[in-house]
């Protein structure tokens, strides 16, 4: 996301819990700024978004890109990781959202994309939890739309299916053969294609779309 959106001319502040040196994203300091901070620590969020803003200005585009991606059978899975998934990929977005939609509000303009997954709609053994926390932020994107509308500010989701990347990785190699096997492509959806939707919400062509959830998955839904 950084890299392509960094290339499209965008300034990016990323976040995450270690460190990032924009010479792995190939962007320079000018272009990606890196703010260590672990989504996870909600109560940190407003201190960490007022210093966010104060140091950078009113931002145009928020990405709520970090998830953990937690598997296991419901009824073996401990409190501890459903309740993490939760906080994760649910509640630190929204209140994400919350306090930096407030400057999108004052600045009369804004996009905001939220990374869902296909098994929000389609199911996957083994990811109930995890599907849950996708299903409850294509939700959350549907009405917040409705909510920052008149202040045209934009909301939509984006839903990769399985892609190449450290996280669907787990799922092991005879699994993820089957789900490739059956895309019309024939293959899974690069980390770049995904990226390329997120430019598009958030250029101008992309100011009457809001609302809604793009599918990037090769077809393996269709």
């Amino acid at each position: 996301m950084a890299t392509r959106l960094g290339g499209a001319g965008y300034r990016i502040v990323g976040i995450a819990r270690r460190p990032v040196d924009p010479d792995d994203l190939q962007l320079t300091t000018d272009t990606y700024t890196h703010l260590t901070f672990d989504l996870g620590d909600v109560q940190g969020i407003p201190e960490m978004v007022a210093t966010l803003v104060r140091t950078h200005g009113a931002p145009y585009g928020l990405i709520n890109n970090a998830a953990i991606g937690t598997d296991g059978i419901l009824p073996t899975m401990h409190n501890s990781d459903v309740e993490e998934l939760i906080r994760v990929n649910v509640t630190s977005p929204i209140i994400v959202t919350k306090y930096l939609c407030r400057p999108m509000l004052a600045a009369r303009r804004g996009r905001i994309i939220n990374i869902s997954s296909v098994v929000a709609r389609t199911g996957y053994r083994g990811l109930s939890a995890y599907a849950a926390t996708k299903a409850a932020m294509e939700g959350f994107t549907r009405s917040l739309a409705r909510d920052l509308g008149p202040r045209n500010i934009t909301v939509n989701s984006i839903a990769p299916g399985f892609t190449d990347t450290a996280m669907t990785a787990s799922l092991g190699a005879e699994n993820l053969d089957r789900i490739r096997r059956r895309s019309p492509l024939g293959r899974f959806p690069t980390a770049d294609e995904v990226a390329s939707s997120a430019e598009y919400l958030l250029s101008e062509s992309g100011g009457a779309i809001t609302g809604t959830t793009i599918t990037v998955d090769a077809g393996n839904t269709a």
